[in-house]
């Protein structure tokens, strides 16, 4: 009696043993042990404000940045999936961000590095194959979305007279991470006559389909920045449509 009441509780403690450091080893199999269990291989597309994109592991860029995440699992036919995004600003121990799809959608809108992982737990039967904070940390490189710092400018000239060449009033080429942005222009009246909230876009020197007089307006920009700062910018606008550009720029 004593004996079989050792083997017994011998069996459950291998089995349990067992279990635990199949748990363990299941995602650093070797490559043909591999082809029977699942695998992640977490990868990401990112889309800057112009509709550029980008797949890559490691993103500087511009906000707002768009970024969609694919945990790409195989060999996971017949398991029960379970996925766990984690989002962590640098310099923090927990995420701000946590999502439960296999797939996931983030738009990137404040200033500073962001780290990403992607818990994934597979289950069949009494098999299961868990990639979670040791295989982020022993195995595989995170994520990471570096958002940089805000700039805007406006030049205080144009010269919309279809040349191709500076024909519309915008903000300076080499802006940054604006999330908010809301530009006017005003006559010398102090009248309004355009607006624009894409710092993309701008004034083609028109009012209302019709071509305005050269001479000096007035310019109005309110905006704020991934980082927080925000933007008021005051300056007079010369539309100078005589003015025939070569290699030079009236932006200064």
């Amino acid at each position: 009696m004593r004996k079989e009441n050792v083997t017994h509780v011998s069996q459950n403690v291998l089995t349990a043993f067992f279990a635990t450091l199949l748990a363990m080893m299941s995602p650093h199999l070797t490559a043909s042990a591999q082809d029977d269990y699942p695998l992640i291989a977490p990868t990401a597309t990112y889309t800057e404000y112009d509709g550029t994109e980008e797949t890559t592991a490691d993103k500087s860029g511009s906000a707002p940045l768009r970024g969609v995440f694919y945990a790409n699992a195989t060999n996971s036919e017949g398991w029960t999936s379970n996925y766990e995004w984690r989002f962590t600003k640098e310099n923090s121990d927990e995420p701000y961000l946590i999502r439960y799809e296999e797939n996931t959608e983030v738009l990137f809108t404040e200033y500073g590095t962001t780290s990403i992982v992607c818990y994934a737990t597979f289950v069949n039967g009494n098999d299961s194959i868990i990639y979670g904070k040791e295989y982020w940390e022993q195995e595989a490189m995170p994520l990471r979305v570096s958002i940089a710092a805000s700039k805007l400018e406006m030049p205080n000239a144009f010269s919309p007279n279809g040349d191709g060449i500076n024909d519309i009033y915008k903000a300076k080429s080499g802006w940054k991470s604006i999330v908010e942005f809301k530009a006017t222009i005003y006559n010398r009246y102090g009248q309004k006559i355009f607006e624009w909230t894409n710092p993309e876009e701008g004034w083609d020197g028109t009012h209302k389909g019709t071509p305005v007089k050269d001479g000096v307006y007035y310019c109005q920009v309110k905006a704020l920045g991934a980082d927080g700062i925000r933007y008021n910018i005051r300056r007079d606008v010369n539309i100078l449509r005589g003015y025939i550009e070569s290699s030079t720029s009236t932006e200064q």
